[in-house]
């Protein structure tokens, strides 16, 4: 507990001593239109990782070919490409060349359960023993052949964990274990592969897909990291954007100096604490809000219940005096001036007044 408080007190400090012109203050509607969101940062387990290219195939032994075993011609065709078929389940009839009225037919199954990939003949059509008919796919469990530079080879080992994600589904993020490396190297990329045997479900990931490999090879415990689009700047100079402890909507931007980096995230080891809010959504676009849409003084006045300065800080009883002073002074002085405009007013209508009255009797006389 008094680690903790000391902790507190401290990330407090920091941000307390942060330059004021590191500090964005927006309200509540510019918060929303940049879709600010932030994460606590902590520590946790950190991965180092070896990022490769590779495809997705169907896992060996889970592909089948259904043939005739005679010759003939095909009778009738029951399935179609895409269709889910059970092992055992009829697919076509061949009818055979031997004589008979009619003619005898056979029956020809699905030899796994399955999606039909591929269907090869048409109803009427010759067929020979040696033509694959039907093709079928057992895609429950997948095959992710990672393509790994030969270089890197060396950190490869059965059991290593991977994220992989694939083109066609960039939302979604698959895991498996790398179940065996290839016995040779291919030479002209310079590779070897490295395969994954991936659930499936759903069926959403379909042979010939491109993936992307993120292999854990290493993990260091009790590591600083946060997400990598939080972090901004170049290679010159890295920060990020905290929520200020005291202020609503007020973030700070704060320099960083990282670590190592993985696919997801990026270490920190230095100017970041636990329980830091740090922006991950949005903290590009608040490099370009400027000091923000609320002043300091503004943001301070209403966290704080009382008067500040423009630079920040708190007004003295003096000077909360002399501006009140100077308020009456603007106040008397607005009085007095009304006063004057009211009574010349009255004197100029008075004096128009008068004109028109000589007007209107010098007019009758010369009428008269």
């Amino acid at each position: 507990m008094k680690s903790l408080l000391i902790l507190l007190i401290t990330t407090s400090a920091l941000h307390a001593a942060a330059p004021k012109d590191n500090l964005i203050i927006l309200d509540e509607t510019r918060v929303k239109n940049l879709g600010i969101q932030m994460i606590e940062a902590e520590e946790s387990v950190f991965e180092k990782t070896l990022f490769a290219l590779g495809h997705i195939e169907v896992l060996p032994g889970k592909k089948a070919i259904v043939s005739s075993r005679i010759p003939g011609r095909a009778f009738s065709v029951l399935v179609i490409p895409h269709q889910g078929v059970d092992v055992d389940a009829e697919v076509a009839w061949v009818e055979s060349r031997q004589p008979g009225d009619p003619p005898p037919v056979i029956k020809l199954t699905a030899p796994i359960s399955g999606m039909v990939s591929k269907v090869n003949i048409a109803q009427g059509q010759p067929i020979s023993p040696d033509q694959e008919l039907i093709e079928i796919m057992d895609l429950s469990t997948v095959e992710a052949a990672a393509s790994v530079p030969q270089h890197l080879a060396g950190q490869l080992k059965v059991g290593l964990k991977a994220h992989i994600r694939v083109s066609a589904l960039p939302e979604k993020l698959f895991e498996a274990t790398l179940a065996h490396i290839a016995a040779e190297a291919d030479e002209d990329s310079g590779t070897i592969e490295a395969a994954f045997h991936v659930a499936n479900p759903d069926k959403l990931l379909r042979p010939g897909m491109r993936a992307e490999f993120s292999i854990a090879t290493s993990k260091r415990e009790n590591v600083m990291s946060i997400p990598r689009e939080a972090i901004q700047g170049d290679a010159g100079g890295r920060f990020v954007y905290v929520a200020d402890y005291g202020l609503k909507n007020a973030f700070v931007k704060c320099e960083v100096t990282t670590g190592e980096v993985n696919d997801s995230r990026v270490e920190i080891t230095s100017d970041l604490l636990p329980g830091d809010e740090v922006v991950i959504h949005g903290a590009y676009m608040l490099g370009f809000a400027g000091k923000g849409s609320v002043s300091l003084k503004e943001a301070l006045d209403a966290a704080h219940g009382h008067p500040h300065n423009d630079d920040g800080t708190e007004m003295t009883k003096e000077q909360q005096e002399a501006k009140g002073h100077a308020h009456d002074d603007h106040d008397h002085a607005g009085a007095e001036g009304w006063s004057q405009f009211t009574t010349f007013f009255a004197s100029t209508s008075a004096l128009l007044l008068v004109l028109l009255i000589v007007s209107f009797t010098f007019r009758n006389r010369v009428t008269s």
